[in-house]
């Protein structure tokens, strides 16, 4: 497949992604504007549901800047390279995670270098 067909094709993907998340970030914050605030004392299971759906929220808006990220790496033509090591990420990579930042090799550095750093702030690309 040409490099430029793989990109396209990356592309309308990241688009379609972009285009879900938005979706459930919106429907997530609407559901989150809608809920009654609650005493600590009036119902354990709503505060938890509350803290839970400000976890998804959260864990969305860090995928949504990912994929925002890779759709700009597009544009700029950097797309599918490595941004630690600039070395080509792996054409398997880019099909499971197209919004992949890291090769392989620099995604496993940066895992256990934050692993052994643990308590400290994560360590970001």
């Amino acid at each position: 497949m040409a490099k430029q067909e793989t990109l396209s094709k990356e592309q309308i993907h990241l688009e379609a992604e972009r285009i879900q998340v938005g979706s459930e970030l919106e429907n997530l914050r609407a559901a989150m504007l809608n809920e009654v605030d609650t005493e600590p004392d009036e119902g354990d299971s709503e505060i938890f549901e509350r803290e839970k759906t400000a976890a998804l929220i959260a864990v969305l808006e860090r995928r949504m800047q990912d994929i925002e990220h890779a759709l700009r790496a597009i544009e700029k033509g950097q797309y599918g390279l490595c941004e630690r090591c600039g070395n080509p990420i792996e054409p398997e990579r880019l099909e499971v995670k197209p919004d992949a930042i890291l090769c392989l090799n620099c995604q496993r550095e940066v895992e256990a270098i934050n692993k052994r750093n643990r308590g400290r702030a994560p360590i970001r690309w």
